[in-house]
């Protein structure tokens, strides 16, 4: 089948993802990784109060909302490139990660969240027991 595309409509399409719309402000910045028995997520968020905020964790689903007010002075607008307004981010959890002990702080601009490794998820060794060793010890 011949798909047409548009060039123009695809470069707005990607220019309104990683600038954003002022309806839809852009996806606040993360990166993540693991370091031993957690993973660690960073959003950057600069400009932002840690008051607005807010953190939730709801079926394994961790949601991040932050807002940026707009300015409230009457001037004259020369550049508008910060996005302003409610920015949102969901993450999904996998069942290997503990939600229970999430730890969160911000600093210097990022949000930094670090989520263990739930203890079920972890490596354990596994005895193992033979029938000789089980007669062994019956007859002794």
């Amino acid at each position: 089948m011949l798909v047409r595309t548009d060039p123009f409509r695809e470069l707005d399409r990607l220019t309104q993802q990683a600038f954003g719309t002022a309806a839809r402000p852009a996806l606040m910045t993360m990166d993540a990784w693991r370091e031993g028995d957690e993973f660690v997520v960073e959003f950057d968020l600069p400009g932002v109060s840690p008051d607005s905020i807010d953190l939730d964790i709801e079926r394994n689903v961790l949601t991040v909302r932050a807002e940026r007010p707009g300015r409230e002075e009457q001037s004259e607008m020369v550049a508008a490139e910060r996005p302003r307004g409610v920015f949102s981010r969901q993450l999904i959890l996998g069942d290997n990660l503990d939600t229970e002990r999430v730890a969160a702080s911000y600093q210097a601009g990022v949000l930094t969240l670090r989520i263990p490794v739930a203890e079920k998820a972890k490596p354990r060794k596994i005895t193992i027991t033979s029938d000789a060793e089980t007669r062994q010890s019956i007859s002794a």
